[in-house]
């Protein structure tokens, strides 16, 4: 399994709550393929450079997975479909040495 970094934007009007859920459910989906969620971090309410979707913020968060490279295709589908993800950008995570 290889390891992946997605950072997520989700809708400015999404309550604590609702962000929290729709988080539990990227994490869901995650495991639905054979995959693991590593961490989770919010970032924050950001404002956009320039609008995106017709709004001018949202709510950034980072996850860290793990995942067969196969079975990215098809996350990254599943990600299109929910309601509550504005943007997604998944990248392989860098390693880490060992001290």
């Amino acid at each position: 399994m290889s390891k992946y970094e997605g950072m997520f934007i989700f809708p400015k009007a999404l309550s604590d709550e609702a962000l929290e859920a729709v988080i539990s459910s990227v994490g869901t989906e995650i495991e639905k393929l054979g995959g693991a969620v590593k961490s989770s971090t919010r970032l924050g309410r950001r404002a956009f450079a320039r609008p995106l979707k017709k709004q001018d913020s949202g709510h950034y968060a980072v996850i860290v997975f793990e995942l067969a490279g196969r079975s990215l295709p098809a996350l990254k589908a599943r990600f299109k479909l929910m309601d509550g993800i504005m943007r997604v950008q998944i990248v392989s995570a860098p390693a880490v040495k060992e001290a």
